[in-house]
């Protein structure tokens, strides 16, 4: 039962019990009542999205950048990373979690996780990104992490091309999204967390699975690690 509130909630994350409890009731599950579900979300941490934090706050006296992915026909690896942040509700608070895909592969190229809502730590990711290569261009919301002058300045220094979504359309971030849902469905939500410590060694074991072992339908079922390395393998001749 907790599963199938997990998975309403999901697609509709501003529900509260007595809707997620409607919703049951309309997918055939007759004997659910509101208590059982209340008594249930709170189990299992789920509530209606709206109370959390807003991890895509903008502030008004950052300048905001055009959207560069219209129409863009995406060739190859590191053309275009996305970046975001989603908040991981763990029994004393909160923690955020920020990583960065790249659109072509899937491939997480880095990540980092804060208690904090910084630009520091995205910062941190882009450099674990960066460790290796580059990409042209990296998209993002327009939260005030990404609007600042140290996340701008950084991605300039490097000569990145700097691409927002625009107000209102996730949709132009979708593959981040994606990646969160996978993160939440397949590990956050089925475990629980004894320290922050616990929280961190569980998420890079996680991205490690999603990037080398985890086959994708969207890619012809390969790993987003077998098409990041594809054309680097190629080069070299294997």
């Amino acid at each position: 039962m907790l599963n199938a509130i997990r998975d309403v909630w999901e697609r509709y994350s501003f529900y509260g019990y007595r809707r997620i409890t409607k919703e049951l009731r309309a997918n055939g599950a007759i004997d659910v009542n509101r208590k059982r579900v209340q008594r249930l979300m709170v189990l299992g941490g789920i509530q209606a999205i709206f109370p959390g934090p807003n991890t895509s706050k903008r502030n008004k006296l950052h300048a905001v950048h055009p959207y560069l992915l219209r129409d863009l026909n995406m060739t190859h690896p590191n053309q275009v990373w996305m970046v975001d942040i989603t908040y991981l509700r763990i029994p004393n608070g909160f923690m955020y979690l920020t990583a960065l895909i790249d659109v072509y592969s899937r491939y997480v190229v880095g990540w980092s996780l804060s208690n904090t809502l910084d630009t520091e730590s995205c910062v941190e990711a882009l450099k674990l990104g960066l460790t290796d290569v580059q990409p042209e261009i990296i998209n993002s919301d327009q939260g005030c992490q990404f609007t600042s002058a140290d996340w701008i300045n950084y991605l300039r220094e490097w000569g990145i091309k700097i691409s927002m979504t625009g107000k209102g359309r996730c949709t132009d971030n979708i593959y981040i999204e994606r990646f969160w849902r996978s993160f939440k469905r397949e590990e956050f939500y089925l475990n629980e967390y004894a320290s922050v410590k616990e929280l961190r060694k569980a998420t890079g074991a996680y991205i490690e699975f999603y990037n080398r072992k985890r086959w994708h339908q969207s890619l012809g079922y390969k790993t987003p690690a077998d098409v990041y390395f594809e054309q680097e393998r190629k080069v070299c001749g294997l």
